[in-house]
């Protein structure tokens, strides 16, 4: 009896003593919480009752060489619904539906999700954004944001591309350059009960979005208006399918117009020709016919260059020491390559002429024989010496690179087309790089439009550098290069680009698309100016005139009516 009241008081005590500890424990374990964890747990609490709604940050603007703002911003107003602070959502639904010009169906569907927010509608025109504003229903916000602007329309729209709904840029210089324009968002930040009703008496708390950074370019507006209105006026008058024109600083590669029309209208980068049945289109159809809408051809697409190709067989023809002006030449109108008889242009031949005679008649017979001169190892070396086996780097999305014979599968016929042009093909921007690379003394540039970022005061700015590859040609072949070039356009096929108190250099083409005997054809005229010290180049390309389709009376004029206007102009802003 003894032992078991001992027992029973040794249970007692230990059930005491491990109450006591654990109460221990737990008190400070609740001390802990409350008085060294506090801070902690109250910013979980917080966290827990507010509610984060994101504010766009404004995207950096895009400029001209002149400052001229091309690319901007426009405050625009995102409508949204918070489902727990609704009390009238019959009356929600009708006002939405009415001002944001919605489907009932869409909108009901929305203002009666149980979700912590629900967007209705973006990029919702602030006029409007006000006016619902104005309604102050309960748990409808409105939220001021930013939609790009674009104040010249279609004009370069391919080089400055568009943005999303979510303000990431698409494609041209808006993607590329992205990191640099978009800026960091900031965010609206509301306290709720328990319900997620907004507590009024603790008000918002805004982290405000830092706006991103600009970005200045060589385009120059005035170039470029003049330059696609050139366009315009040349694909409508030949019925042509499209024209490309690249205008750039064959010294620094900075690229000063680029077009490629047709264009299509920035502010509305969606909408597909009228005549087209949107609804009859499948999702993707519509994407394909945007992507061919949005291509930009000077950069994406590769092209048989013809005669204008000759000035590289030249160039690596005087370098190698393969050719000089002084050689002399006799064209029949043909020549025999193995097995294979390939026409000149002048059927009848051209007689007897001189190498610089020759580039002025745009002579196939003479080119092929310097091509095979050099032969098909020496001829690679100079495609890669003049970095015609690469992409240019140009700082524009889905460059093309260039599609060539590969060495070993180069013959004699096939190193003979390519000689002057035929059998291979390259992009627009390619051929005017690679030409300004020739004419500026043999340096091989990097054509861009980037020039730098800035914030709005300038007082963070990066300026961006571009690879120049030295020597690809010497300054004695690149000076004989612009004289023969100067000799062309003065007295030779490129006659209709003489500009009247200007020197200008150049060369004209006329090349067919594949398949061969279809009719089709591109007229080209590469130009540059002056032509003692170039400071201009431009590539004028137009695909499949109607009637006359020769570069010499299709292209050649409209780089003359360009060169007219813009070297005033230039010479006026002391580009030399």
């Amino acid at each position: 009896m003894i032992k078991n009241k001992t027992f029973t008081r040794k249970k007692i005590v230990t059930v005491f003593f491990a109450s006591l500890a654990v109460f221990l424990i737990l008190a400070g374990r609740l001390v802990y919480l409350m008085i060294f964890q506090s801070d902690y747990y109250t910013e979980q609490a917080k966290e827990l009752h507010e509610r984060e709604r994101s504010i766009k940050a404004a995207r950096g603007r895009i400029l001209d060489a002149n400052g001229i703002v091309i690319a901007d911003n426009k405050t625009v107003c995102t409508v949204s619904v918070i489902h727990n602070q609704i009390k009238d959502p019959d009356r929600i639904v009708e006002v939405l539906c009415k001002e944001l010009e919605l489907s009932e169906e869409y909108v009901r569907k929305r203002v009666e999700k149980y979700s912590s927010i629900e967007r209705i509608k973006s990029n919702v025109e602030k006029e409007k954004g006000d006016a619902i504003r104005a309604y102050k229903l309960e748990g409808v916000k409105v939220d001021e944001d930013y939609k790009r602007y674009y104040p010249y329309g279609e004009l370069a729209s391919k080089v400055l591309g568009f943005t999303g709904g979510d303000n990431q840029g698409i494609i041209g210089l808006e993607v590329k350059y992205e990191e640099y324009l978009k800026g960091e968002e900031g965010t609206i930040l509301t306290v709720t009960d328990a319900r997620g009703v907004e507590i009024d008496e603790a008000g918002e708390e805004r982290v405000e979005p830092l706006i991103g950074n600009d970005l200045y370019t060589s385009l120059d507006v005035n170039i470029q208006s003049y330059a696609t209105q050139l366009a315009k006026q040349v694909m409508e008058t030949k019925q042509a399918e499209r024209v490309s024109i690249v205008v750039l600083n064959p010294q620094n590669g900075e690229i000063m117009a680029m077009v490629d029309v047709p264009e299509f209208d920035l502010n509305d980068p969606y909408a597909l020709p009228e005549e087209m049945e949107e609804e009859k289109l499948s999702q993707e159809k519509k994407q394909e016919l945007l992507n061919q809408k949005w291509r930009n051809g000077c950069i994406s697409d590769t092209y048989e260059p013809g005669s204008t190709y000759k000035i590289i067989t030249a160039a690596a023809g005087l370098e190698s020491g393969v050719v000089t002006t002084e050689d002399q030449f006799s064209c029949p109108g043909y020549i025999m390559v193995e097995d294979r008889r390939i026409r000149c242009h002048k059927t009848t031949g051209h007689g007897a002429e001189n190498f610089v005679q020759a580039t002025m008649n745009s002579c196939n017979p003479v080119f092929i024989t310097v091509g095979l001169r050099l032969g098909v190892e020496r001829y690679y070396d100079y495609f890669t010496r003049f970095g015609l086996l690469n992409k240019t780097g140009v700082d524009l999305p889905g460059e093309a690179g260039t599609i060539m014979h590969k060495m070993e599968d180069m013959k004699a016929v096939e190193l003979a087309t390519v000689s002057f042009g035929q059998s291979f093909q390259i992009t627009p921007i390619q051929l005017a790089t690679t030409v300004s690379s020739i004419i500026n003394g043999g340096n091989r540039v990097t054509p861009h439009v980037g020039v730098m970022t800035a914030d709005r005061e300038k007082t963070e700015m990066k300026k961006f550098s571009y690879p120049v590859t030295p020597n690809i040609v010497s300054e004695e072949t690149s000076a004989t290069m612009r004289m023969i070039l100067e000799q062309v356009v003065e007295n030779g096929t490129g006659k209709n680009g003489y500009v009247e108190g200007a020197r200008v250099g150049g060369k004209t083409a006329t090349s067919q698309t594949l398949p061969r005997g279809s009719g089709r054809y591109i007229a080209s005229f590469i130009g540059f100016a002056p032509a003692d010290n170039p400071q201009v180049l431009a590539l004028a390309i137009i695909h499949n005139p109607k009637g006359v389709y020769y570069g010499g009376q299709v292209a050649a004029p409209v780089v003359r009516q360009l060169f007219e206007n813009i070297l005033p102009y230039l010479e006026k802003k002391d580009y030399n």
